[in-house]
């Protein structure tokens, strides 16, 4: 291996031996000084900012990504599971502050016609022919049993606000939860048929509960037509003073009209109608007149003081939802005359 080596004797002159061919030309030469410089620049730069988000296996050149060090991922965690971040709760109540005023508008406005399904009718295609009807026929809200999935059915087939009835507090929960902008503690006709009654009491309680427990949701309340009159009205005052935004009131499975057409719907709203006038002129929040109404006697309600009414059996024992539509339609517009004629300033009179 002479050829390769400088040989150095004494006195003498270096001899410079020709040299190999170099097995890499010079630009290549070059080109891996340059990336091995830019290696060591990058290596030592990531080391001292600790930065590094990756780091080598001890038995190979294999690395593994640590999640909690990636500064392009900050908000993964090392499970693959992910945490929704609650919404304050300050947040939260003030968008149910705000649909609570947006779901009260057409009571304060005393147009308001609430379509029912009722309590117990978890019938989910006679529940979704109500509220289309009520969708298509022209009402303000539609009030259906609380179920959180008779809910997402309902606000799949409709944009009005809908209003879950019970007398369990507790079953409010999931039903708001799924939707539902408003509470009712009523429609009891289903247990009087079974022989159940509710105290004056009960209902206070069961407000409280329910106002304890959804401070911020609209919730209305029906005043029993077990009660005397006298009873219902000292009821709805106490309502009035535990948070109530709405009374409803009932008598319709009271009434048993002797007469048939015109005079027996005048006859069978009678109940409702007393209660609804009494009851306005109590109270300062909106009245709604439920029970026994039809096309007939719905502007009677609106002009003996309610600010809306409400409509069940009439819609929810026709037959198909063409028919349905046509009552609510005709309700509606049996509506619409008398709350405009009370919208002028010179009405006052008829509040007397």
């Amino acid at each position: 291996m002479r050829e390769n080596i400088f040989i150095l004797e004494a006195g003498s002159a270096v001899e410079e031996l020709p040299e190999a061919p170099f097995p890499y030309p010079f630009p290549l030469l070059l080109l891996l000084l340059l990336l091995q410089h830019c290696l060591q620049k990058l290596y030592l730069g990531k080391k001292n900012m600790h930065t590094s988000f990756c780091s080598p296996s001890s038995s190979s050149s294999l690395a593994i990504f640590k999640l909690n060090q990636n500064p392009l991922l900050p908000h993964l965690v090392s499970t693959p599971r992910l945490t929704l971040k609650r919404r304050p709760a300050s947040t939260t109540r003030a968008l149910l502050s705000a649909h609570r005023e947006l779901v009260l508008k057409d009571f304060h406005e005393r147009r308001a016609l609430k379509i029912i399904s009722g309590l117990q009718n978890l019938d989910r295609e006679n529940v979704a022919s109500v509220v289309t009807a009520a969708d298509k026929g022209g009402a303000t809200h539609v009030d259906i049993a609380c179920d959180a999935e008779l809910v997402k059915l309902a606000i799949s087939l409709t944009s009005l606000p809908v209003c879950v009835s019970s007398v369990d507090p507790a079953e409010f929960l999931p039903a708001v939860e799924a939707g539902a902008l408003m509470v009712e503690i009523g429609n009891y006709d289903s247990f009087y048929e079974a022989g159940i009654i509710f105290s004056a009491d009960q209902i206070l309680n069961l407000t409280k509960e329910t106002r304890r427990l959804l401070p911020s949701v609209a919730l209305s309340v029906t005043v029993p037509h077990t009660l005397g009159l006298p009873d219902q009205v000292k009821l709805a005052e106490l309502l009035e003073q535990e948070g109530v935004d709405v009374i409803q009131t009932e008598g319709g499975k009271c009434s048993h009209p002797s007469k048939s057409g015109i005079l027996g719907l005048i006859e069978k709203a009678a109940p409702t109608l007393a209660a609804a006038y009494s009851i306005s002129r109590a109270v300062k929040i909106p009245v709604m007149c439920s029970s026994g109404l039809s096309a007939v006697t719905a502007p009677m309600a609106i002009t003996a003081g309610a600010a809306g009414v409400g409509v069940g059996s009439a819609v929810n024992k026709l037959n198909n939802v063409v028919a349905m539509i046509a009552e609510v339609r005709s309700i509606a517009d049996s509506l619409a005359p008398t709350a405009a004629q009370l919208s002028r300033p010179d009405s006052a009179f008829l509040n007397l």
